[in-house]
Order: structure tokens, then C-alpha cells, then sequence
């Protein structure tokens, strides 16, 4: 069979074999973080956050369409849409490695023997099917995200450019790179990785048709890619819009015309020039410009997918991201102004101080049939800089990170050999090689692992030594037992170094053999990898590990490791003849990386069983009464939610509220708009008192008011436009303060009974007023627009907050905070000051009903796999509603009901403990079932968490014994103080075996760790 026919047979079969992987293995519905967003976004059309996915959302428009009419199953078809696409890029992989291949093997183009097929096929498979199985790439194909499909443009300009090259002396050679540049515009409408790929391009360029190859003409070529690259990325992605935006400006604000006419004015121009450069390079011969402005063109064409944006802004769809519906927005919305900037070469060290400030662009605002000013952007100048700032990050705990990472004293600046150890040391090592070596070394587990270079959570290993390292069964995993459910520990994979050893064989035998081609992959390697590192320059810890930001880096060695194949065979060559080589190469080298990732990796990327982030969504709704406004915070609070009502529809008649969104003017203006069965929030504030560049921020100034105030006065009056009531600042500008954190509510028996905000039989609790301090010295949009909420409400609609979210969002409402599941529901009892823990209170009845009754549980306990939020987000967040739930069921007098929550809770949930913190908790549960008086349970508990803590301790004995500094005293003291808890629970409830056993434990674990707990 000749050469292409099996090249291309086998191609597929790699599309086939990924492809099946991958479906086999999707994720049945929603994922967590932004799969919500943009499932819902693609389902109806609507605008994601910044920069926007319009080719990514009409893609996924129309795979969710395959689910006809069964909302329920668009996130399988949209996850499908990844898993496809993730198997053509393995598909175009094979192709690229057997290019590359035959390229290093054939001198001269004389046809390929079979020997040299069987090893170009061989390094194929073994690369394109390593890729299939990493750890990465295969966490970005089973879920509704943009990583898979921008994988896949990678992948196919990266084989055009190849095919360009083993073409290019033919005629029309040239509408490779033309389709290159197509791709390229299209796929900045699905993410901006693609564009790394320019600066190989070009040197393949170079090496194809210079005619003097030399260093200095590579070097030259090399920054001649690099500028392109920022032509596209600045200028043809920003600054087109920009300058379209000041051509609107004058076309609307001086001329009277409408929005819009004068950058589509300026687009006329752009297209003008485009014509005319194309014409007037045909006409006088200039192909190379000719190419050029095609180049540019098709870029253009294919960028022009982000026309999607603005016209579905101005729909006015319920997902509405900064509402772009504007050139000025536009831009602001395409160049992620929400998200604040990164200094690149030059900026501020984390100390540094504000010493001067300037003003510098005119910022802009859509007004009714203008545009108005907005502001001015603020430029600081401070006084400890540098030149390429990495630890320039003032926020939360950042500095605190950078001192003790780099172990710097208090008080002592950072220099400049600091910020280059923490360079290599976190952004580069920590945050990056960590995750390379994960794919292709293997990894202890999927723990986030941020935070310590040592630490086995998160960690990478081989796998070899790690025998004789006695790691803790909740990281290797422990035999499995029949009822407890899923088991920590199935995401250890270890691979032996195996993929790495061969990828590094092949990349070094590839430099040999023909190091123009090894250079480009090389420049692929870097741009995707190490170039990100730098150029996004990540401040501290980040929400969630970033690995899937290096994925077109981690695609570029596998390509190193199919031309592993080749290098082994000409070792093998010293024995047997070419033919045997190949295939005993092929064989060996597939059952070492790929077969091995394979049954290595599956375990820990089989999603087909999970529902947890459907249902944990599922169960914030169901939690809400009818009508319900609900205040949200993070990703996972939200995007799960976002899915669970946009698709699916259920609950829509809750209003979702994201406070980190809250902060900006459209949308709050969302918010006074009815949304499905929701109607407006009642926000009270007409636009002109909150849109951007007014209101931005109100400072408290105490002004020492007696008393509490009620929260509409204190609305009043910071939203006055009176100056009366305003000061004056430095700069002459007028401005609302806040007089007093005091703030009061005064109760309506009959608004609140009349509504169903309490049951009858609480309505000896009613408080006649609350009373509350406000927690902040400051009033941010969010901020106001809760308190106009909080002053017109008048009970009409329940008001809730996820338990998740956190302490500073709440304002001070704590005492007033009941759970009713995965909510606190505002309440206006009497505050109950017998209760320590104020996020603790239940509103037990109608909680009980929510959870047993209406609760799903995510197949939390028949899963083959959870992921890491499942196991250390809402896990825990399930352990504390039951717990909660029952001690509030046992102090309103229920204890029947509690017992039953219990049994429920060890129905439906995995007996598994991810930390410490969730051990204490079972402890309490523990108790709780002694005093129901069921020892049966009580002793599983207890058994459960003495299993984890004497697996931890035993863990760091042996570190401690080997003098390893990564032992945790934390865990340590901890853990035998929750030893000496569960013995006491035991001995309270007569449960003499087990404290027995657990005396004997804490007694020989005080012995153990003498020296160190008495440092404590």
C-alpha cells in the first residue's frame, strides 16, 4: 500500500482512537469553573466573559443542537464538540510527526521504503497517542472549554505550515500560508494561544525560501516573527478597535451621526487599503506583497467572528459580560480592562509606594446619543521599581506569599535577585515545569500543589523511588471497601519518566539529524510555554493550578517523542536489520509511553459517572424560596448555576446575583431588567446615579451618629446629588461619603408574615428592628446596589447568599443569616446570642425538607472519579450541612429528624476525608450520632477519621525520621489532638474498645513526636 494512503489511514484511526477516548470519558453534563458560562453562552447565543468567544459560542451553538430538544443533554454534545476536536488534533499531530519524520529520513525525495514507513508510522502513533493520553490535553477534552478547539487550530496551522513547506516550490504553494492566516483570525475568536505559533511559522519561512540561510538572516527572521506576532496581537486585535473607537467618537459626538457610523467608517478604510495593496501588488509583480496584504486580509476575515459580540450585546441577552455594545466598550471588553494590567518590562516591586500620579487617557462612556466622559485613566509613579518586575503585586496576601516563598524577612525590601529567584522558582518552575512534568514524568495527585516546591500534593514524581517514601493511602489510594464508596488516592499516576526519556531522546536526535526542524519545534515549544510564563506574568496564587495555559508547549514535545521512535531504532539497528528495528522501536515504545499513560491516566479522567457540578448548582436553587434573590461570589458559585437556569431552566424564577460582577454599571442595569420568571431586583437608582465614573466609590467618614440609622436614610444620603451633603476633595471634585456603619432595618410584622419570609410559629422570634455594623470602610457599586435592594425590598422577595461565599460580602448581616441547604436566607428573628458560630443557625424544618427531600447528591458516592472541587470544595461543604442541619434539627427539638439526616448523609456520601478540616467536622458527627444513640454509626465515623489521621501521622513519622524537612508540624499537632478528641468521644459514650485503641494511639503518637509537640 502506497506511502499517503496509509499515512492518511492511519491519521484517522489516531482521530478514531482519541475521539472514542474521549467520548467515552466526557463529562456527562456541566463542569466546573467556566464550562457553565459557556455552555449557557453557546445554548443561547449570549456574550461570555472578557475577551470573548464568538467562534468558540457559534461552534457550540451548533453541537448543542444535536440534543434535540433534551436541554438536559447540550453539555454532553458541547463537551462532544471538545472531544472531537481534541481528536483531530491528534489526527493532525500524526501527520505533523510523520512530516517531520520523512522529512529527516528521505534525503533527497527518493519514495520510502518499508522499512523507513513502519519507523515514519511507528513515531506517528507513539507521539500523536501519547498526546492523546497526557494529563492536560485530556482534562481539556472531555469539557465544554476553549483550550480544545484552540489546541486544534494550533495543531492544524502548525501541519499547513509543514505542508506549505514540502510544497512550496510548486505553483500556488502559497494559499497554505493565505489558509494559515484565515485560521489564525479565527481562532483569536476562540483564544489567543494560537497566535505563539507565528514565530515558528516564520522561520519555516525562512528556511524554505532564503536564499542565503544564515544566523544572522535566521535571527533576523526570528524577530521579524516576533513583530508580526504583536502586529496581529496589538494591532490587528486591539488597536483596530481603538482607532475605530476615536473614529466613532468623532463621527457621533462632533458630526451628530449615529453609534457605530464612524468605526464602521474607519472599517471602509481598512478594506480600501487591503483592495488597493492586494491590486497594486498583482500589478507590478510584488508577490511577496501581494501575500502580505492577503495575509492580512484573511486575518481580518477570520477576526471578523467578533462582530458576534457587539450585535449580541445589543440583544440584550440575560449573559451580557460588560454589555460591549459600543467601540469603546469594545475595546475595553477585548483588552480585559475588568482585570486590571501586569506590569511587563518595567514597574513597581510589591512594596513599592505611590509617590505621583498622572492622568492619562480620557475614558468614555455610551450615554444616550453620545459618548460622555467617564474619567481619566490614573498613571503611578512609584518609588521601588525595576526593570522586568515579577513580584510587583500588592494585593491580599501576595507580599505575604513573596516573603515566605523566598523566606525574606519582615521589613526587608526585595531586590532584584529576589524577583529573579522568584522567577525561575515560582512562575517559571512552580508554575510551569511542575506542570510539563506532570504530563510526561507523572504526578502524586490532582491537590492543588501552588504553594510548596517539596510538598507531595500537587507534586509531580515518577513513581520510582516513591516505594520506599511510605506515602499516606490518601494519596496512593488503600484497598477498596465494599459500601464506603469512592476512595482517595485514584489520582496518583505515576509514569515512570518514560514519555520524557524518549521525548528527550528524539528531541536530541532530532537536533542532530536536521536541526532547522528541531529549531522550529523548539521556537513552538518555547512560545507556548516559557513566552506565556513571561508574558503573563501571574502575580501569586492563582484561583485554580493553570496547566491547560501550556498545552500547545506540552503538543510540541509529544512530537519530540514520536521521533523518540526513530532514535531508538537506530540503536536497536546495531542488532537487527532496519525493518525489525522499526517495528520492535514502535512496539517498545508504545507499550512503554502510551499504553502505560493510558491505563495510568484513565482512572483519573473518567468523568462519565460524575454530576457533582450540576447538582451542587442544582442544590443552591432548590435551597431558595420562591422568587428568591441569591448573591453569589466565585466561578463555581456561579457558572454551574448560570448552566443549571440558561439551558436547562431550572429555578428561573430565582435571581442570580454575582457580587464580583455586581461592581460594574451594566450590570446592575441587568439587574433592573426581568430575566426568564424573574422579575427586576428592586434597585431603585435610576443609571445616571451609578454608571461608570460615578459612585465608583464612597468613603466612610464617621460622623459620629448616635444610634443605629435605617439603611434607606444612609441610601439617601450617600446617593444624594445635594452637595449639601457631599465634601470636597483635593482635586476640587464633590463626592458622597459614608456618616456611620450603623445601620438598622425596622420590621413590619405584617410585610414579613404576608410574604412567608418566617412561619407562623416563629413569629414570637420576629425582631422589631436589625440592627447591624457595616463591615467595611468603604461602599463599592455592589455595595450601594445591595443596599438599595436591602431598603425597598420590604420582604417581598427573599433574599439569600450562598454558604460558600464569603464573610466580607455578607456586610455584617450574620445574625439575621439562616441555612435552608446550600443558602442563608435573610431572616428578621431576634439574634440569637447564644450561638457562637452565627453561619451555624438553621432554619432546621424547611432545611430538612430542601435536603432530604429535594437534594441531589452529584453521584458523589458511585462516581469512578471526583474531582478536586468535588472532594475539597463541596464535599466539605455537604459534611458541614449535614452537620449542621442536625444540630439544628436537635436543638429545635427534633432528634428523630436529625437521626434520619444522618443515616442520609451515610447513604449518600463517600466515606473519604480530603483534610483535616473535614476530620473535625466528622468528629462532631460522630458525637452527634453517640447522643442519638446510634453507636453503630458513630463508630464508622470514628473508625473513618482515626483511619485518616493515624495514615497522616505514620506519614510524617517517617518524614520526621528521615530528617525531611516537608514533615507538617500543623498536621502533626492536629492530628494528635484529634486523637485525644475522639478518645474523649469514645470514653463519654462507653465505647471502651475503641478508646482503647485510640489511648494506645495517642499515647504511642505523644511518644513519637515528643520533640516536635513540645516546640509547640
Amino acid at each position: 500500500m502506497e506511502y499517503k494512503k496509509i499515512n492518511n489511514l492511519l491519521g484517522w484511526l489516531c482521530f478514531v482512537i482519541a475521539s472514542v477516548t474521549y467520548i467515552l470519558t466526557l463529562e456527562p453534563s456541566v463542569s466546573f469553573w467556566d464550562c457553565g458560562e459557556f455552555i449557557s453562552c453557546a445554548f443561547r447565543l449570549q456574550v461570555a466573559h472578557q475577551p470573548g468567544y464568538p467562534m468558540f459560542a457559534m461552534l457550540g451553538k451548533v453541537f448543542s443542537l444535536l440534543s434535540m430538544g433534551n436541554n438536559a443533554r447540550v453539555p454532553f454534545y458541547t463537551n462532544m464538540m471538545a472531544g472531537l476536536a481534541s481528536g483531530a488534533t491528534i489526527m493532525f499531530l500524526f501527520w505533523t510527526i510523520t512530516m517531520l519524520a520523512k522529512k529527516m529520513l528521505n534525503k533527497g525525495g527518493e519514495a520510502v521504503d518499508q522499512g523507513r514507513m513502519y519507523l515514519i508510522m511507528g513515531a506517528g502513533l507513539v507521539g500523536a497517542l501519547a498526546f492523546t493520553f497526557s494529563d492536560t490535553f485530556w482534562f481539556s477534552a472531555v469539557e465544554t472549554i476553549v483550550f480544545a478547539i484552540s489546541a486544534l487550530c494550533t495543531a492544524i496551522v502548525f501541519w499547513a505550515i509543514l505542508k506549505w513547506d514540502a510544497h512550496a516550490d510548486e505553483p500556488g504553494a502559497d494559499r497554505w500560508i493565505i489558509f494559515i492566516a484565515y485560521v489564525i483570525g479565527l481562532s483569536i475568536g476562540i483564544h489567543l494561544l494560537n497566535l505563539l505559533t507565528i514565530p515558528a511559522l516564520a522561520m519555516v519561512y525562512y528556511f524554505r525560501r532564503g536564499k542565503n540561510v544564515n544566523a544572522g538572516g535566521a535571527i533576523g527572521t526570528f524577530l521579524i516573527g516576533v513583530l508580526i506576532l504583536v502586529f496581529v496581537q496589538y494591532f490587528i486585535r486591539g488597536y483596530t478597535i481603538a482607532i475605530a473607537a476615536n473614529f466613532d467618537l468623532f463621527f457621533v459626538n462632533t458630526l451628530g451621526l449615529g453609534f457605530w457610523s464612524g468605526a464602521f467608517f474607519f472599517f471602509f478604510i481598512i478594506a480600501a487599503i487591503l483592495v488597493g495593496g492586494i491590486w497594486y501588488g498583482n500589478k507590478y509583480q510584488k508577490p511577496l506583497m501581494t501575500l502580505a496584504f492577503l495575509c492580512v486580509a484573511f486575518v481580518y476575515f477570520g477576526y471578523s467572528s467578533f462582530a458576534y459580540i457587539p450585535i449580541r450585546a445589543s440583544a440584550g441577552t440575560n449573559l451580557d459580560n460588560s454589555h460591549p455594545d459600543n467601540a469603546f466598550t469594545l475595546y475595553g471588553y477585548l483588552n480585559r480592562i475588568q482585570y486590571g494590567e501586569n506590569p511587563l518590562l518595567y514597574g513597581q516591586y510589591f512594596d513599592a509606594k505611590v509617590v505621583d500620579q498622572t492622568e492619562g487617557n480620557t475614558l468614555y462612556r455610551k450615554g444616550e446619543t453620545k459618548y460622555e466622559v467617564s474619567g481619566k485613566k490614573q498613571n503611578y509613579v512609584y518609588d521601588h521599581t525595576t526593570f522586568l518586575p515579577r513580584m510587583y503585586s500588592g494585593d491580599g496576601q501576595d507580599p505575604q506569599f513573596y516573603h515566605e516563598w523566598l523566606q525574606i524577612p519582615d521589613g526587608q525590601a526585595p531586590t532584584f535577585a529576589d524577583n529573579m529567584k522568584w522567577m525561575f522558582s515560582w512562575q517559571i518552575y512552580q508554575m510551569y515545569v511542575r506542570y510539563f512534568l506532570w504530563n510526561f514524568v507523572g504526578r502524586y495527585n490532582d491537590a492543588d500543589g501552588q504553594q510548596s516546591m517539596t510538598a507531595v500534593d500537587g507534586n509531580w514524581t515518577s513513581g520510582i523511588l516513591d516505594g520506599t517514601k511510605h506515602l499516606p493511602k490518601s494519596v496512593v489510594g488503600g484497598p477498596k471497601i465494599p459500601g464506603q464508596g469512592i476512595q482517595l488516592g485514584n489520582t496518583y499516576t505515576p509514569l515512570y519518566a518514560l514519555p520524557l526519556i524518549l521525548g528527550l531522546f528524539g528531541c536530541v536526535y532530532h537536533f542532530q539529524r536536521k536541526k532547522r526542524d528541531a529549531l522550529i519545534v523548539l521556537l513552538l515549544f518555547f512560545f507556548t510555554g516559557i513566552a506565556i510564563v513571561f508574558y503573563v506574568n501571574q502575580p501569586s496564587i492563582q484561583p485554580r493550578e493553570r496547566d491547560y495555559s501550556y498545552v500547545g508547549s506540552f503538543y510540541a514535545f509529544a512530537i519530540w517523542i514520536g521521533l523518540g521512535v526513530i532514535a531508538l531504532a537506530e540503536f536497536i539497528q546495531i542488532k537487527a536489520n532496519a525493518k525489525t528495528a522499526a517495528l520492535v522501536a514502535t512496539g517498545v515504545s508504545l507499550l512503554a509511553v502510551p499504553v502505560l499513560m493510558a491505563s495510568k491516566e484513565w482512572k483519573d479522567h473518567d468523568r462519565s459517572t460524575k454530576m457533582t457540578p450540576h447538582d451542587m448548582a442544582y442544590n443552591y436553587l432548590i435551597s431558595c424560596p420562591p422568587n428568591a434573590i441569591l448573591f453569589t461570589y466565585g466561578d463555581n458559585d456561579t457558572y454551574s448555576l448560570w448552566y443549571d437556569q440558561e439551558v436547562e431552566g431550572i429555578r428561573s424564577d430565582v435571581r442570580i446575583v454575582n457580587l464580583s460582577l455586581f461592581t460594574g454599571d451594566w450590570y446592575i442595569r441587568q439587574m433592573q431588567k426581568p430575566m426568564n420568571n424573574s422579575a427586576p431586583l428592586p434597585i431603585t437608582m435610576p443609571y445616571d446615579k451609578y454608571k461608570e465614573g460615578v459612585r465608583d466609590v464612597i468613603y466612610f467618614d464617621d460622623k459620629k451618629v448616635a444610634g443605629y440609622t435605617d439603611v434607606k436614610e444612609v441610601f439617601d444620603f450617600i446617593t444624594s446629588d445635594n452637595k449639601n451633603v457631599m465634601e470636597q476633595y483635593q482635586n476640587g471634585v464633590w463626592g458622597n461619603y459614608l456618616p456611620t456603619k450603623n445601620f438598622k432595618i425596622t420590621i413590619n410584622p405584617d410585610d414579613v408574615l404576608n410574604n412567608h419570609v418566617i412561619s407562623p410559629a416563629q413569629k414570637d422570634k420576629l425582631a422589631k428592628e436589625m440592627t447591624w455594623k457595616y463591615t467595611s470602610n468603604y461602599v463599592t457599586k455592589e455595595n450601594l446596589a445591595m443596599m438599595d435592594i436591602l431598603a425597598h425590598n420590604n420582604w417581598k422577595r427573599p433574599i439569600c447568599f450562598t454558604t460558600t461565599i464569603g464573610n466580607e460580602n455578607l456586610i455584617g448581616l450574620q445574625p439575621y443569616l439562616y441555612k435552608e441547604g446550600f443558602t442563608y436566607h435573610l431572616m428578621p428573628l431576634q439574634p440569637d446570642t447564644t450561638t457562637k458560630d452565627q453561619l451555624g443557625k438553621t432554619n432546621s424544618l424547611v432545611m430538612y425538607d430542601n435536603v432530604m427531600n429535594k437534594f441531589k447528591f452529584g453521584n458523589f458516592k458511585t462516581a469512578t472519579y471526583l474531582d478536586h472541587e468535588s472532594t475539597t470544595m463541596f464535599y466539605p461543604v455537604m459534611v458541614t450541612t449535614f452537620l449542621d442541619l442536625t444540630q439544628g434539627l436537635i436543638k429545635d427539638g427534633h432528634p428523630d429528624l436529625a437521626l434520619k439526616a444522618l443515616h442520609k448523609f451515610d447513604e449518600v456520601m463517600p466515606n473519604i476525608n480530603p483534610g483535616l478540616d473535614v476530620a473535625d467536622r466528622k468528629i462532631f458527627l460522630a458525637q452527634t450520632a453517640y447522643a442519638l444513640h446510634d453507636v453503630i454509626l458513630g463508630d464508622k465515623f470514628v473508625k473513618s477519621v482515626d483511619d485518616y489521621l493515624t495514615d497522616q501521622l505514620d506519614y510524617n513519622y517517617y518524614l520526621l525520621q528521615n530528617k525531611n524537612g516537608d514533615m507538617s508540624l500543623r498536621d502533626v499537632q492536629y492530628g494528635v489532638s484529634f486523637i485525644n478528641g475522639l478518645a474523649g468521644v469514645t470514653a463519654d459514650n462507653h465505647r471502651m474498645d475503641l478508646n482503647k485503641k485510640l489511648q494506645q494511639q495517642l499515647k504511642d503518637y505523644e511518644t513519637k513526636f515528643a520533640a516536635v509537640l513540645q516546640r509547640q
